[in-house]
């Protein structure tokens, strides 16, 4: 499956369980909004410190924290699907924080005389993000686009590529060679930007597919807080290659 924290056999070892209440999938879409504002909230943290600090490398243990944290909560969560409710606030406040020191990090570099008001790629990113989820939903719902074994397996390639392709460019660059060809601001690291962007995008339907399956396996309530942190995991990847995409189109601009 595209997203690893959501696939088939984690809801079918449930139907071996015995609960009183069922998962659905306006429960998973209202928990999924919640952890959303708790992403804001906790990136507008972190963003307004970035601007608002003498030196804002002070804003750096958030980021290493934040990610280090969610990492942390992540795999708990995954292979302890029954914790979600409870960690998966938690991920997010911690995705958050990092989310706004890597953003302001972004903005920073845009425009280095800017303010916290000014979002610049910013707000386009969280917009097209955003977009890019409610248009996939739509797709999905109207059966547009189908999501069957065939398009999981593209989009499984398709990962599967792309981790290819930044475990290969990170090693390279270890060892000096120059990858700024296809990490810069060039017009093919532009192109494989849109092109990782898609996929992003795509695999939104899978996530929202697996949901749609919990709830007609009956899956136990608790997994509605584990639906919206897989489909937060997408969401937090999309944004940031989007923000990426669009600090490369900027930086050309210039």
């Amino acid at each position: 499956m595209a997203n690893p924290t959501l696939n088939q056999s984690i809801f079918q070892k449930l139907r071996t369980e015995s609960y009183s209440e069922s998962m659905t999938i306006k429960g998973t879409m209202a928990k999924s909004l919640l952890l959303l504002v708790i992403i804001m909230l906790a990136g507008g943290y972190t963003w307004k410190m970035f601007y608002g600090a003498a030196n804002p490398n002070a804003t750096m243990p958030y980021l290493w924290g934040g990610l280090i944290v969610g990492f942390i909560l992540a795999m708990i969560i995954i292979f302890k699907p029954k914790t979600a409710p409870y960690l998966s606030p938690i991920y997010a406040a911690a995705e958050g924080l990092s989310l706004g020191v890597v953003s302001a990090i972004y903005n920073f570099s845009i425009n280095p005389e800017g303010t916290s008001s000014q979002m610049g790629i910013v707000l386009p990113a969280v917009a097209i993000t955003l977009t890019c989820a409610f248009l996939m939903f739509i797709l999905y719902n109207t059966r547009i686009i189908k999501v069957n074994n065939k398009f999981r397996k593209i989009i499984y390639l398709a990962l599967i590529s792309i981790l290819v392709f930044y475990a290969g460019t990170a090693i390279a660059s270890l060892f000096g060679a120059n990858v700024s060809l296809l990490v810069g601001n060039s017009p093919l690291s532009i192109g494989i930007s849109v092109v990782i962007c898609a996929v992003a995008a795509f695999s939104l339907l899978t996530d929202y597919d697996m949901i749609e399956q919990g709830a007609m396996y009956g899956a136990p309530k608790y997994m509605e807080w584990y639906g919206a942190f897989a489909l937060m995991v997408t969401l937090v990847w999309l944004y940031l290659e989007i923000l990426k995409l669009l600090a490369k189109i900027s930086a050309r601009e210039r």
